[in-house]
């Protein structure tokens, strides 16, 4: 569990609103898997950013699999992050489940989520 345990929970951009997804990551053939939050303006898309994280972790031995995504607004000046909307392509992620996730990196955020588009 080491190299899992060496990728980060958490990329996302320190500030702005952007799109991000859920990714889970497992071995093949593993029980061991875990999932991670990665965001990023540079992303016109939500597969551009599956795009990038995929060979990323296929090189370090996992499996990837995107669980849906959604936007992040994140304001690094009042601690706060939200997460609201859907991914067109991979569908909407478990939002509760990416704020207890950024949770585990941001501990002094205040972090929320809903369903809204905008």
């Amino acid at each position: 569990g080491a190299a899992m345990a060496a990728v980060r929970d958490v990329e996302i951009d320190p500030d702005g609103t952007f799109k991000y997804i859920l990714v889970r990551l497992q071995r093949p053939g593993g029980e061991e898997q875990r999932d991670i939050v990665r965001g990023t303006k540079a992303a016109e898309f939500h597969n551009h950013i599956f795009e990038k994280v995929n060979p990323e972790m296929e090189k370090l031995g996992y499996e990837c699999k995107c669980l849906g995504g959604g936007k992040i607004d994140h304001n690094s000046k009042d601690k706060k992050i939200r997460v609201f909307g859907l991914s067109t392509g991979y569908g909407k992620a478990d939002h509760s489940v990416t704020v207890e996730i950024l949770k585990k990196a941001y501990p002094d955020y205040e972090i929320t989520w809903s369903d809204d588009k905008k």
